[in-house]
């Protein structure tokens, strides 16, 4: 009898402890902290003394999945637990709300400076070494804190206001901490109408494609285009790119309208190329989330079905399109992207890196993926006069880019004095208001078929 009470009570602990606990960390999951949260406010409103609700983020945690696997993710993750519980005090909690989001709470404070000590010890813990397997791991983590009774009194706006300030201190550049206030709440609530509105504007027709031209400098004519995204909103007017393009990135919706923007650019080069230049090009810019959406190794898992659906356009299939991507996303190169700019060059899609000269690009990157444009970033350009560093700097990225059989683009030519350098510097293309803002189709079709007769 004895025997079946004990296997009755060890049952019951199992199933409570899987309810409330992590199976993989062992901390409290997100109901025991929900739980505990509420505990701690009731002990708080007795005692008086404020408490402090911590969210934490581990950052690029998701590349270091793709890049070695969940196992090694999982084993991070474990070794993340027991550093961050380490900073805290007995009777306070670490929790674990799913993927690589934790919360801390500090309950009962007699001292409000203790709160930055252990954000502080967190940060610093995070910062050591992880040795997992046969790798060593550097990592980082963006914390965000928000407070009891000051902030709000209840568990759900609670983990809201530390959500947000969690994404702030992102933000402001990861690896740190920050408080909430409520300015992040009226940004917040701007950022979810703005995503709302921005849902809609592909199905509504608010989003443009406009084409910006690309003149090869010794001739003088239009050979290329860069399609560029706008956004007319029917009551703000137009939307800047920098406020709405990390949006569709941190939502998703850039996949979708990623593929919208490539569609029209492709259809387009198809038309210029059929009626004026056969060799006419535009250049589409990609995110990284448009890299990552697929499994590593899905065949042409990137490449918009259209782009694939014209067997009958021979060899004229994918060299319509340039694909442009940043240094960063050339050297992050997990095995995913590395597919993926590879299944590019097989479909004949050439491929440039935008801004070149802010990064930290590897010249073995260059040729490892067979890039066949380098676009030198406008900061060079634009102060760019005879004898100058910025001149010097655009005549070695030259000089190295031809060397490497790559074409150079200098970005933001807005003066005939800096065309004038670029062309005595060899530089194969020009691209900025002293040739053209970006246009719509129609009116880029004007301008291409009078500038290439002219030139």
């Amino acid at each position: 009898m004895f025997s079946g009470i004990t296997d009755q009570k060890l049952a019951e602990d199992t199933i409570w402890r899987q309810a409330n606990f992590d199976f993989l960390t062992g901390l409290p999951n997100r109901s025991m902290f929900h739980d505990r949260l509420e505990h701690e406010l009731r002990k708080s409103r007795r005692s008086g003394l404020p408490l402090a609700l911590m969210f934490i983020d581990i950052d690029h945690f998701k590349e270091v999945n793709d890049t070695l696997g969940h196992d090694t993710g999982d084993k991070l993750l474990r070794e993340v637990a027991a550093r961050l519980s380490a900073c805290i005090r007995q009777a306070d909690t670490v929790a674990r709300l799913g993927g690589d989001e934790f919360t801390v709470i500090l309950g009962e404070l007699d001292d409000l400076d203790s709160v930055e000590r252990v954000a502080h010890a967190m940060l610093a813990a995070l910062a050591e070494p992880f040795a997992i397997k046969s790798e060593t791991l550097y990592l980082s983590g963006s914390i965000g804190i928000t407070l009891f009774p000051h902030d709000a009194t209840d568990v759900d706006t609670l983990l809201k206001n530390a959500d947000q300030a969690m994404y702030a201190a992102k933000n402001r550049g990861r690896n740190q901490f920050g408080y909430f206030m409520q300015s992040m709440q009226r940004a917040a609530q701007k950022k979810m109408r703005t995503l709302s509105d921005l849902r809609a504007a592909l199905a509504l027709d608010q989003l443009r494609v406009l084409y910006q031209p690309i003149v090869e400098l010794a001739s003088g004519r239009i050979r290329k285009a860069e399609a560029l995204l706008r956004w007319e909103h029917p009551l703000r007017g137009p939307v800047s790119p920098a406020e709405f393009i990390p949006l569709a990135e941190e939502s998703g919706l850039i996949i979708s309208i990623g593929d919208w923007v490539f569609q029209q650019a492709f259809h387009q080069a198809m038309r210029w190329r059929g009626s004026i230049d056969p060799e006419f090009q535009i250049s589409v810019n990609m995110s990284p989330a448009q890299f990552r959406r697929h499994s590593p190794g899905a065949s042409h898992a990137c490449h918009p079905p259209h782009v694939r659906a014209h067997p009958v356009l021979g060899r004229y299939v994918g060299t319509e399109i340039v694909v442009e991507i940043t240094e960063g996303m050339l050297m992050e190169s997990t095995h995913n992207i590395r597919e993926q700019l590879l299944s590019f060059r097989e479909s004949g899609i050439q491929m440039s890196i935008d801004d070149f000269g802010t990064g930290y690009s590897s010249l073995s990157y260059l040729k490892k993926f067979h890039i066949d444009y380098l676009k030198i970033d406008q900061s060079f350009v634009l102060k760019m006069v005879a004898g100058s560093d910025d001149l010097a700097l655009c005549e070695a990225i030259v000089v190295m880019g031809h060397k490497l059989g790559i074409k150079v683009i200098a970005e933001g030519v807005e003066t005939q004095e800096q065309r004038d350098l670029l062309t005595a510097a060899g530089c194969d293309f020009g691209q900025g208001y002293l040739f053209s803002r970006p246009q719509t189709a129609p009116q880029f079709d004007i301008l291409l078929r009078s500038h290439n007769h002219c030139a």
